[in-house]
Protein backbone atom coordinates (compact mmCIF):
# COMPACT_ATOMS: atom_id res chain seq x y z
CA UNK A 1 0.00 0.00 0.00
CA UNK A 2 1.27 3.35 -0.28
CA UNK A 3 1.82 5.06 2.46
CA UNK A 4 -0.05 8.94 0.91
CA UNK A 5 -2.87 7.20 0.14
CA UNK A 6 -3.42 5.17 3.58
CA UNK A 7 -3.72 7.96 5.47
CA UNK A 8 -1.85 7.09 8.63
CA UNK A 9 0.06 9.74 10.86
CA UNK A 10 0.34 13.05 9.84
CA UNK A 11 -2.67 13.56 7.80
CA UNK A 12 -4.77 11.54 9.97
CA UNK A 13 -3.97 13.11 12.82
CA UNK A 14 -5.45 16.44 11.04
CA UNK A 15 -8.37 15.04 9.89
CA UNK A 16 -9.48 14.12 13.45
CA UNK A 17 -8.56 17.24 14.33
CA UNK A 18 -10.78 19.30 11.67
CA UNK A 19 -13.60 16.79 13.01
CA UNK A 20 -12.89 17.93 16.26
CA UNK A 21 -12.94 21.82 15.44
CA UNK A 22 -16.43 21.22 13.52
CA UNK A 23 -17.61 19.57 15.99
CA UNK A 24 -16.25 22.51 18.92
CA UNK A 25 -18.28 25.22 16.57
CA UNK A 26 -21.30 23.28 15.91
CA UNK A 27 -21.57 22.70 20.16
CA UNK A 28 -20.52 26.53 20.58
CA UNK A 29 -23.48 27.26 18.03
CA UNK A 30 -25.57 24.97 20.16
CA UNK A 31 -24.49 27.01 23.05
CA UNK A 32 -25.04 30.04 21.98
CA UNK A 33 -28.67 29.24 20.43
CA UNK A 34 -29.42 27.90 24.24
CA UNK A 35 -28.36 30.96 26.17
CA UNK A 36 -30.94 33.30 23.44
CA UNK A 37 -33.59 30.65 24.25
CA UNK A 38 -32.96 30.93 27.53
CA UNK A 39 -32.86 34.56 27.93
CA UNK A 40 -36.34 35.09 25.70
CA UNK A 41 -37.93 32.33 28.36
CA UNK A 42 -36.42 34.25 31.28
CA UNK A 43 -38.13 37.33 29.79
CA UNK A 44 -41.38 35.73 29.04
CA UNK A 45 -41.08 34.12 32.59
CA UNK A 46 -40.66 37.58 34.06
CA UNK A 47 -43.51 38.94 31.82
CA UNK A 48 -46.20 36.07 33.02
CA UNK A 49 -45.38 36.86 36.87
CA UNK A 50 -45.78 40.71 36.41
CA UNK A 51 -49.44 39.99 34.33
CA UNK A 52 -50.09 37.03 37.39
CA UNK A 53 -49.09 39.60 39.86
CA UNK A 54 -51.40 42.40 38.35
CA UNK A 55 -54.33 39.91 37.99
CA UNK A 56 -53.70 38.67 41.80
CA UNK A 57 -54.03 42.18 42.73
CA UNK A 58 -57.15 43.02 40.77
CA UNK A 59 -58.63 39.86 42.47
CA UNK A 60 -58.09 41.12 45.52
CA UNK A 61 -59.79 44.50 44.65
CA UNK A 62 -62.63 42.64 43.34
CA UNK A 63 -62.79 40.92 46.41
CA UNK A 64 -63.00 43.62 48.37
CA UNK A 65 -65.70 45.39 46.12
CA UNK A 66 -68.05 42.39 46.02
CA UNK A 67 -67.63 42.37 49.97
CA UNK A 68 -68.64 45.96 50.57
CA UNK A 69 -71.16 45.64 47.71
CA UNK A 70 -72.70 42.51 50.19
CA UNK A 71 -72.47 44.78 53.30
CA UNK A 72 -74.34 47.34 51.65
CA UNK A 73 -77.00 44.95 50.22
CA UNK A 74 -77.51 43.42 53.64
CA UNK A 75 -77.70 47.15 54.54
CA UNK A 76 -80.15 48.47 52.37
CA UNK A 77 -82.62 45.15 53.03
CA UNK A 78 -82.36 45.87 56.71
CA UNK A 79 -83.13 49.66 56.15
CA UNK A 80 -86.19 48.49 53.42
CA UNK A 81 -87.67 45.58 56.02
CA UNK A 82 -87.19 48.69 58.38
CA UNK A 83 -89.47 51.09 56.15
CA UNK A 84 -91.83 48.74 55.37
CA UNK A 85 -92.68 47.80 59.00
CA UNK A 86 -92.79 51.52 59.22
CA UNK A 87 -95.15 52.15 56.60
CA UNK A 88 -96.75 49.04 56.78
CA UNK A 89 -100.37 50.76 57.92
CA UNK A 90 -100.21 53.70 54.78
CA UNK A 91 -99.39 50.93 52.41
CA UNK A 92 -102.54 49.12 53.66
CA UNK A 93 -104.54 52.15 53.75
CA UNK A 94 -103.37 52.75 49.68
CA UNK A 95 -103.93 48.98 48.60
CA UNK A 96 -107.29 48.82 50.32
CA UNK A 97 -107.88 52.51 48.85
CA UNK A 98 -107.18 51.07 45.23
CA UNK A 99 -108.01 47.58 45.36
CA UNK A 100 -110.65 46.33 43.08
CA UNK A 101 -114.20 45.79 44.64
CA UNK A 102 -115.95 44.28 41.17
CA UNK A 103 -116.27 40.78 41.56
CA UNK A 104 -115.04 38.43 39.31
CA UNK A 105 -117.92 37.17 38.09
CA UNK A 106 -119.13 40.12 36.68
CA UNK A 107 -118.19 40.86 32.93
CA UNK A 108 -119.35 43.30 30.32
CA UNK A 109 -120.31 42.00 27.57
CA UNK A 110 -121.91 45.21 25.79
CA UNK A 111 -119.47 44.13 22.95
CA UNK A 112 -120.56 41.64 20.82
CA UNK A 113 -117.23 40.03 20.16
CA UNK A 114 -117.36 39.66 24.12
CA UNK A 115 -120.39 38.16 24.50
CA UNK A 116 -120.46 34.85 26.83
CA UNK A 117 -120.42 31.65 25.97
CA UNK A 118 -122.30 28.92 27.11
CA UNK A 119 -120.70 25.93 28.99
CA UNK A 120 -119.30 23.44 26.90
CA UNK A 121 -119.59 20.01 27.41
CA UNK A 122 -116.99 17.84 28.63
CA UNK A 123 -117.50 14.20 28.57
CA UNK A 124 -114.93 11.37 28.86
CA UNK A 125 -113.81 8.95 25.81
CA UNK A 126 -116.50 6.14 27.09
CA UNK A 127 -119.27 9.06 27.26
CA UNK A 128 -118.77 10.39 24.02
CA UNK A 129 -117.98 6.76 22.26
CA UNK A 130 -121.97 6.07 23.65
CA UNK A 131 -123.10 9.12 22.73
CA UNK A 132 -121.65 8.95 19.06
CA UNK A 133 -124.37 7.48 16.66
CA UNK A 134 -122.71 4.21 15.49
CA UNK A 135 -122.78 5.48 11.65
CA UNK A 136 -120.15 7.14 11.98
CA UNK A 137 -117.75 4.69 13.85
CA UNK A 138 -115.19 3.45 10.92
CA UNK A 139 -115.12 0.03 10.38
CA UNK A 140 -112.29 -2.20 11.98
CA UNK A 141 -110.21 -2.74 9.93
Amino acid sequence: MIPILSRHGKHRADTDTSKLRDENRRLLTQVVGAGDAITLLEQQLADVRAKQAEAEMAAVALEVEVYDLAAERDHLAEELAALRHRFAPELAAAANTNAITVPRWVRDTSNPADQATGPLAVYTLRQALDRTSPAHIPPAV
